[in-house]
């Protein structure tokens, strides 16, 4: 595929709370594109206030895409997301639409970029719940140890702590023959059919994106979200919603050991917490083009700073209507 034959990919990262979705809809009213979640919690049916899921007054009459059709009981991988949003891009790209990625979950979207190539590995639940047994018996040291053993250089880039990735690169090796690091390098052989540009959201004083988060957590709380949290407690087959922030922490509440404020507070800190992870991801990646929110003073300014990103890359080169 040569460069020109690539489809043009705009993509919208950033942590949570800092204005993706709105950002997301103006640049696709301005380009003619249609919006391609990349959230990991956002694909579930129900789970809507503590995802932050858009409403359709958010969406402002903008198509969106792997948003809330997933079951609540469903697992969904990185692999599954790829599977979907590789030929829904291209659709778009038929409709002579730009595909505009936007979400916070740093692994869909670097992977769907840089057109990983994932294993055709399956997953083996038994196996994973001998090593996790493992770890819980003799500790993650001696589990990341065994690690080691099949594939020191995975071993080199885990952290003994870090167990579910420890333990994705043991059922790897496990289940294929291969080191999980071979398989890592056999991903990224193919080059990607994306010419994209990364726009990500950050704030100079964190103190402001933190206190974006405090607020949203509070609209939440008006929105309804104890209510829905309190559906998911009461259903033992949605133990996937017990990954969103804003349902496990309300746990304590419900069962009356900790105040409701103390839970709310708990969603705030776990919030910001995540918030920084993902800054944390995303600083790594050289190729996204960053918007210091806090230079601004309204939406426009920021919109019309991305125009000018825009303008300055060749992504409108492509053949965009």
């Amino acid at each position: 595929m040569t460069e020109t034959e690539k489809i043009p990919v705009l993509a919208v990262v950033g942590p949570t709370a800092s204005g993706k979705t709105a950002l997301g809809v103006m640049l696709s009213q301005l380009y003619g594109g249609e919006v391609v979640s990349a959230d990991s919690m956002q694909i579930y049916t129900g789970l809507d206030i503590a995802t932050a899921k858009p409403s359709s007054e958010e969406q402002q009459g903008v198509p969106h895409h792997l948003i809330g059709f997933v079951p609540m009981d469903t697992a969904f991988s990185v692999a599954d997301y790829l599977t979907l949003a590789k030929p829904l891009i291209e659709q778009i790209h038929g409709r002579k639409h730009l595909p505009v990625i936007v979400g916070g979950t740093g692994l869909y979207v670097s992977s769907l970029l840089s057109n990983v190539q994932l294993a055709p590995t399956k997953q083996d639940p038994v196996l994973r719940q001998e090593l996790l047994a493992y770890a819980s018996a003799h500790g993650n040291k001696a589990l990341h140890a065994r690690l080691e053993q099949l594939d020191p250089l995975a071993a080199a880039d885990i952290h003994p702590n870090n167990l579910v990735r420890v333990v994705r690169a043991l059922e790897v090796c496990m289940t294929t023959g291969k080191t999980f690091t071979e398989c890592k390098v056999e991903s990224h052989r193919l080059p990607s059919p994306y010419h994209s540009l990364q726009i990500g959201l950050t704030f100079a004083d964190r103190a402001l994106l933190y206190e974006r988060i405090n607020a949203r957590v509070d609209q939440m709380v008006q929105n309804g979200l104890v209510e829905e949290a309190y559906a998911v407690y009461q259903n033992e087959a949605l133990r996937t919603a017990y990954h969103a922030i804003g349902y496990k922490e309300l746990i304590p509440y419900f069962e009356k050991t900790m105040s409701f404020d103390e839970c709310i507070d708990k969603i705030k800190q776990e919030t910001r917490r995540y918030a920084k992870r993902q800054l944390t991801w995303f600083r790594k990646n050289s190729a996204i083009q960053w918007i210091i929110i806090d230079k601004f003073d309204k939406k426009q300014e920021i919109l019309e700073k991305c125009q000018k990103i825009i303008a300055k890359s060749d992504l409108m080169c492509y053949n965009i209507e």
